[in-house]
């Protein structure tokens, strides 16, 4: 999990959750962000990793605007800072 912090540190778009919370697609509705959250089960030495986004928002229009405003120098997040639908 920390390795995920660390490496997404700079992304405004990543949520990182914290161990066992997941993540659920009503809380990434209508918004840009992709929410992460891991388990670990000790016994078996595995790790499970969610990961929930908006397909229209993140996966299409908001990864174009995103997309858009880095190759024309401006704000990653201008325009896509929206408060997801779901409080």
């Amino acid at each position: 999990m920390q390795l995920y912090r660390e490496y997404y540190r700079g992304s405004p778009f990543i949520r990182v959750r914290d161990k066992g919370i997941w993540p659920a697609t009503k809380e990434v509705t209508g918004s840009n962000y992709c929410d992460i959250g891991f388990a670990t089960d000790a016994r078996t030495g595995r790790v499970t990793i969610i990961s929930v986004i908006d397909n229209v928002v993140k996966g299409a229009a908001g990864q174009a605007i995103q997309n858009m405003n880095l190759m024309m120098g401006w704000e990653e997040h201008l325009g896509l800072r929206y408060v997801p639908m779901y409080p």
